[in-house]
């Protein structure tokens, strides 16, 4: 096993060590935050080269066989995916949307940043916009991702009379409650607030024929698999349900079997991780620590915006007051921070007023941030799929980017 290893005086190269004994190790560790036993990830999983020329090569091969204009959509959510920015349809947006239209159940399973929001999304507001009393619900694992979606709605069925609730933890549920009093046709939530709203009486699910179950493998990964069955049995048996997820375990396979009608599979995931990301490690010399080594790595011009995750809300929390002291734009994004100070700081990211935001795996899931140049684990990922996640947050839409994961 070769492990590599940062030198100060030489910040861009990498020196190979031998040395290091838990290289290939899979016995059991720590627990994750769920209690269950974690493997040891083989630090190998952490490097591979980017193929951005191949990766090139195969989008410009790609040749989808509709135009946006050939699906059977309204002209005006036509017209909202130009003023997007859509040229064409990605692979899962060519190959799925027509089953949704045309009313199945499907399942799609596509690596990160390959446009599934859009895929799902434009669908289900043409079902609004042919029936306006349909009511969908769309369950995600995280806030943000919830509030991203909700967003994204909100951009494609402007100007159409169709009313969104976001209805997620952190917030005022009796901001929520006061929307949900008005007609509405779409509510993005999370599993825990879902169930909290559906206690108080204030959501009927008899009422939705639709249900989208995105990041599954994230909300089953948190815990979150008890309340997805509690409102999936509450819905009408004659629903659509469309299920997305990046990997498919034996729990979800057999939610599939158990809440669809002969779904639709379409994959368009070729690899774990994506193409364009280039991965490597960085082993702490004994002498240094990981903050000197961050200290360094982000002083480095190619460091222009960059996210950093952690394991615990704490360590999360203490990185980033010590850049800040150090003169770094950054913020962080944890659990122990409520939802506008959380959104404000992944604004300031997102918008390119800060280069560094520091989070826990919160942020690892569905977050289309653009132009992420790297990402860095200051802390192993609990699990492979974890990290999979994690560096999905850059290399996005054909983009190249960076994932540094230390090893001490």
């Amino acid at each position: 096993m070769n492990i590599r290893s940062f030198n100060n005086r030489q910040p861009k190269k990498y020196f190979f060590q031998s040395h290091y004994k838990a290289a290939g190790s899979f016995g059991l560790g720590r627990r994750n935050p769920m209690g269950r036993p974690e493997k040891r990830i083989d630090p190998a999983r952490f490097i591979n080269k980017a193929t951005i020329d191949g990766s090139a090569k195969e989008i410009e091969n790609f040749i989808p066989e509709h135009k946006f204009q050939d699906f059977k959509i309204d002209q005006r959510l036509i017209r909202a995916v130009a003023n997007k920015g859509y040229k064409i349809p990605t692979p899962i947006q060519d190959q799925i949307i027509p089953h949704i239209t045309n009313g199945f159940d499907v399942v799609g399973i596509a690596d990160t940043g390959t446009g599934k929001t859009a895929a799902f999304l434009l669908p289900l507001i043409n079902k609004i916009l042919q029936n306006s009393r349909e009511k969908i619900l769309i369950v995600v694992p995280t806030r943000e991702l919830a509030i991203q979606i909700d967003q994204e709605s909100k951009f494609f069925a402007r100007g159409m009379r169709i009313f969104s609730v976001c209805c997620v933890g952190g917030t005022s549920i009796g901001r929520q409650i006061s929307e949900l009093r008005y007609n509405y046709n779409l509510i993005v939530g999370t599993p825990g607030r879902l169930r909290d709203l559906m206690g108080k009486r204030i959501i009927n699910l008899s009422e939705f024929n639709t249900v989208v179950l995105d990041e599954t493998d994230r909300m089953f990964d948190m815990g979150f698999i008890n309340d997805t069955r509690f409102i999936m049995n509450g819905m009408p048996r004659g629903r659509q349900t469309l299920f997305f997820s990046a990997t498919i375990s034996n729990e979800i396979e057999k939610t599939i079997r158990e809440f669809t009608k002969n779904p639709v599979r379409i994959s368009v995931k070729t690899r774990d991780t994506s193409k364009n990301v280039e991965q490597d490690i960085i082993k702490i010399e004994q002498g240094k620590t990981k903050l000197d080594v961050l200290n360094n790595l982000l002083n480095q011009k190619e460091f222009d915006k960059v996210l950093i995750f952690g394991r615990t809300k704490h360590g999360v929390e203490k990185i980033s007051k010590t850049l800040l002291r150090k003169g770094f734009n950054v913020e962080s994004i944890h659990g122990n921070k409520n939802n506008s100070q959380r959104q404000r700081a992944l604004g300031m990211f997102k918008n390119n007023r800060i280069q560094i935001l520091v989070a826990t795996d919160v942020a690892a899931r569905g977050l289309d941030i653009a132009d992420v140049s790297h990402v860095i684990n200051y802390d192993i990922p609990a699990t492979y799929d974890d990290y999979i996640h994690r560096i999905g947050r850059t290399g996005r839409w054909n983009k190249r980017g960076m994932a540094l994961t230390f090893i001490q």
